[in-house]
């Protein structure tokens, strides 16, 4: 307890600038100690190089001590060396591994689809609405329809209708087919077909051989009455819609797509409706049309969907659940939805690689579909990814690497003398024939310095004194950060 509260106080100071990176390492190694359940001090070893590597070059080694073109001794790298790559990522004991309650889930290859998940609201087949008109002046007599829902088979009487305009007919059609006529018999049959009197009707006319005051209006298909506009003893004209029918067996929902998923619909795409009544129940259907705009209120694109309606248990101006599977992908990687670590810089995952050794990775993701996400890059096939306690083994990652970072010295600074040759501003190299740099144990030579993106090469000029400072970049070789000329 006293070593970690030491430990606090020392990562403290160090964030205050007041200890150094060289005084915590002690620190690091004596809580390390302690936190193993250590009880005696391990006898110091000798250490013994792994490999050289070039003091110039960090790319060339030798298996045995050498020396470069100008004389140079190689350096050594030993195996707790800091320019040696530790394994990435983090261990933990099997007994925590359980406690933690991990789980796994392989990196799979196969078909993925973008799910569309949307609301929409049933309506009618358009193209199985009726509208009932008359096509003369007239009042409604004997009304059969009186109310909305109602429903009717096709040939169902629906009203009769007094119209004079139809009498007048029906009276010039008698008149004609008593007289030698032709002409004016066939005229007369078709002003009667032009008024909407049907042929069986017209048929019933010439055989009875006398008008009728009420002319009777029957249904042209089974359905029921979405609207109905008149009540009996009411006048109306050719403009008067006096009811609809619809047929339910089939049935449109119109659902709304986000703009930025407009893309992915298609004609013909299948679509799932599920309902809060009936869960566990899906209706299968298809997209039969996308509308052209776009609802400058809401920004979504409508597309119309078809499903059959047996037994009508899909009701008009319902609600419901609406799923459009896009075109698949195929053979692509992906993992579990609940694998994946969203942050605001990256998206990971946390890689087991076995003997309780955990990696967090960062991927590059694609579309997701349902309850997986595709992985571009970042991950290979039937490799295990954490599906739970990753965000825990994520923070510890975070931890044990910031821990490294606070124990490891920091980079001396460096200046140097020297005379500029050549600038190459294609390649921000530099040409310089320095003085000895006694911090490396260099000598006096020429070489050329790979040169910082904050450096202004425009403003420096070949054979001139200068005096640089240097340090080590990420690939072992020595970067100038900061020149200016000199008249040393």
């Amino acid at each position: 307890m006293k070593i970690l509260l030491a430990l606090i106080a020392a990562i403290l100071l160090f964030g205050a600038g007041v200890l150094s990176a060289p005084r915590l390492q002690p620190l690091l190694a004596r809580w390390s100690l302690e936190t193993t359940g250590s009880d005696h001090t391990a006898a110091p070893t000798e250490r013994k190089p792994l490999k050289y590597r070039h003091p110039m070059n960090p790319a060339i080694f030798s298996d045995t001590p050498a020396k470069d073109d100008m004389g140079m001794d190689y350096i050594p790298v030993y195996a707790d060396d800091d320019k040696t790559p530790a394994e990435p990522g983090i261990r933990i004991a099997p007994e925590v591994v359980n406690n933690l309650g991990v789980r796994t889930a392989p990196v799979e290859r196969g078909d993925l689809s973008r799910r569309i998940e949307t609301v929409g609201y049933f309506d009618y087949d358009e193209r199985a609405l009726s509208h009932v008109h008359l096509r003369a002046n007239g009042w409604v007599e004997n009304l059969k329809v009186r109310t909305l829902g109602e429903r009717v088979r096709q040939g169902d009487l629906l009203l009769e209708v007094y119209a004079p305009d139809l009498v007048n007919a029906q009276r010039e059609y008698l008149q004609a087919l008593r007289g030698d006529q032709t002409v004016l018999k066939s005229a007369s049959r078709d002003r009667l077909l032009a008024l909407g009197i049907s042929e069986s009707q017209i048929q019933q006319l010439e055989k009875e051989g006398r008008l009728r005051q009420l002319t009777a209006v029957y249904a042209r298909q089974n359905g029921l009455v979405s609207a109905l506009n008149i009540r009996e003893g009411m006048y109306v004209t050719p403009e008067t819609e006096l009811m609809t029918l619809a047929d339910p067996s089939t049935i449109w929902i119109k659902a709304e797509v986000f703009e930025q998923q407009a893309g992915w619909l298609a004609v013909g795409q299948k679509a799932e409706v599920r309902l809060p009544q009936a869960p566990g129940e899906t209706w299968e259907g298809v997209v039969e049309y996308i509308y052209p705009d776009v609802d400058p209120k809401t920004r979504a694109v409508r597309a119309r969907l078809r499903f059959a309606n047996p037994g009508e248990r899909l009701k008009f101006n319902m609600f419901a659940a609406v799923t459009i599977h896009t075109a698949p992908r195929a053979k692509a990687l992906s993992i579990p939805r609940e694998a994946l670590i969203r942050t605001g810089a990256e998206q990971r995952v946390i890689v087991a690689r076995g003997d309780g050794r955990f990696e967090a990775r960062p991927v590059e993701t694609g579309i997701e579909s349902g309850e997986r996400v595709e992985i571009r890059s970042g991950l290979k096939e039937g490799e295990q990814v954490v599906t739970s306690a990753q965000f825990l083994l994520d923070s510890e990652s975070s931890v044990r690497a910031s821990l490294q970072r606070l124990a490891q010295p920091a980079a001396p600074t460096i200046w140097a003398h020297g005379v500029l040759n050549s600038v190459e501003a294609a390649s921000r190299t530099l040409n310089v024939a320095h003085e000895p740099i006694e911090q490396l144990s260099w000598p006096a030579m020429t070489m050329d310095f790979p040169v910082a993106a904050t450096v202004n090469l425009a403003k420096l000029k070949p054979d001139t004194k200068v005096r640089f400072r240097i340090h080590e970049g990420d690939d072992g070789r020595y970067v100038i950060d900061t020149i200016e000329p000199t008249d040393k």
